[in-house]
């Protein structure tokens, strides 16, 4: 069975951030399972290889956010639904 991350992306709304991350998701043969936006917050839930290196991943994004002007969140998805459980 595959991981599942949730990815959240904030920012001022611009042409192309959904192709820019999604691009970047390919690129790191990250398959969207789900994808939530609002001008401009994204949700997207991918499924990634069991045992990604999450951390790694962070830090590809860290690098991405300065080029497309955004914040980019990664966790698993485990903790994700602990963090938002009323």
């Amino acid at each position: 069975m595959n991981d599942r991350i949730v990815i959240t992306v904030i920012g001022a709304d611009k042409t192309g951030i959904v192709a820019n991350v999604s691009t970047k998701l390919s690129e790191l043969n990250l398959n969207i399972i789900d994808i939530t936006q609002n001008i401009f917050a994204m949700i997207m839930l991918v499924e990634a290889p069991k045992n990604t290196d999450i951390k790694k991943l962070q830090e590809e994004f860290k690098v991405f956010e300065d080029k497309i002007g955004v914040r980019v969140y990664l966790q698993h998805e485990n903790i994700f639904k602990t963090m938002h459980r009323i």
